[in-house]
């Protein structure tokens, strides 16, 4: 016990720490329920949340910022969107099915996603900052978009088309 407080009393950022936890402490709530009631996929998918973010705290060496931990269900989210492509590809429907259930669970864990038109503003906003007039500029468009969509859910891929489409018309 001893050792987990000195661990947060010098972490950098107390607040990031203790929400931190808050995330791991609910995942760990809905997993003790998900396993009460026998309901094996959700089970399944906050095991494996709960291991990445603790492989995540271990690679890291401290406890996960806010930012981080978003990163990490991201990821997880990517990985299961890409999965339901192959899947649907491949002529596998069922597991394609089982993939869009477990991003359904994910997603209870994400803040809201950027809606269109907040996608739009800032794509259009980081175009002024960075002067943007031609495709070439793609990354520093996408970066500050990016910055200017923190702490919501952005679905990368989504964000570089609409930057891709945006800068082809001015150049």
């Amino acid at each position: 016990m001893e050792r987990v407080f000195i661990q947060v009393e010098r972490s950098t950022n107390f607040r990031s720490c203790t929400n931190q936890m808050a995330l791991i402490e609910r995942i760990q709530k809905d997993l003790t329920e998900a396993m009460m009631s026998k309901d094996e996929l959700r089970l399944s998918v906050l095991r494996m949340v709960k291991s990445a973010l603790k492989y995540k705290e271990i690679e890291k060496v401290r406890p996960l910022e806010d930012a981080e931990s978003l990163q990490v269900l991201q990821t997880l989210m990517k990985q299961r969107r890409e999965s339901v492509e192959q899947f649907s590809r491949g002529g596998r429907q069922d597991l394609a099915d089982k993939e869009t259930k477990e991003i359904a669970i994910l997603e209870v864990y994400l803040p809201a996603g950027a809606s269109d038109a907040e996608m739009s503003a800032a794509i259009e906003a980081a175009i002024v900052e960075t002067g943007a007039n031609s495709p070439k500029s793609m990354g520093a468009v996408i970066k500050s978009a990016k910055a200017r969509l923190e702490g919501k859910t952005v679905d990368g891929k989504a964000l570089s088309e609409r930057v891709k489409e945006r800068l082809s018309k001015m150049g």
